[in-house]
């Protein structure tokens, strides 16, 4: 009786390495001639068109530098598509400054940046800034000096808020135990 013996390629660990098949691969040669590399880099053969070139790293970078988006569109064609790439992208546009994280260097929380902001401040400005900026604004629109001036009175209630919130938080930070 002949023993039952295992293979070596059955589950894991694996005895023969990942990829070792015999088969040949097929690869795309560039598509510029004379060109031996492999082309893995796709261009479209003209604008809206599906057929693709595939080039190597090097004829692609060539290709691209003489590439017009807009070839053979007239103008007011050309402007409706840049329009549109321009409506498509504007999101791209906006996060690739960060401005979606805010100013300041994150040491402060958004109702402390909001108080700044109200204040006219700069995000990493100190508390003796705020103070200067809170006396000018409340110079500006104190209700004794501008007496039956409702968007005086809402300014002024808005900054010495602000003003508030960004001396509790001073005191907060440098609030040290007796």
């Amino acid at each position: 009786m002949t023993r039952a013996r295992r293979k070596d390629d059955w589950g894991f660990p694996r005895w023969r390495s990942y990829g070792s098949s015999r088969e040949a691969q097929q690869v795309k040669l560039c598509d510029r001639y004379g060109c031996a590399e492999v082309g893995h880099c796709p261009a479209p053969k003209s604008p809206n068109s599906p057929e693709r070139w595939y080039f190597c790293e090097g004829h692609a970078a060539e290709y691209n530098r003489g590439w017009d988006y807009f070839a053979g569109l007239d103008k007011e064609d050309a402007a409706r598509r840049a329009a549109e790439e321009e409506l498509g992208t504007r999101a791209y546009a906006k996060a690739q400054h960060y401005s979606w994280g805010g100013s300041g260097d994150g040491s402060r929380s958004a109702d402390e940046m909001r108080a700044l902001e109200v204040l006219d401040l700069d995000p990493d400005a100190d508390i003796e800034a705020a103070k200067k900026a809170w006396r000018n604004l409340a110079k500006e629109c104190h209700p004794d000096v501008k007496p039956n001036d409702a968007e005086a009175a809402k300014r002024f209630a808005a900054g010495q808020a602000a003003f508030e919130i960004l001396k509790q938080a001073e005191n907060r930070r440098t609030w040290k135990p007796a």
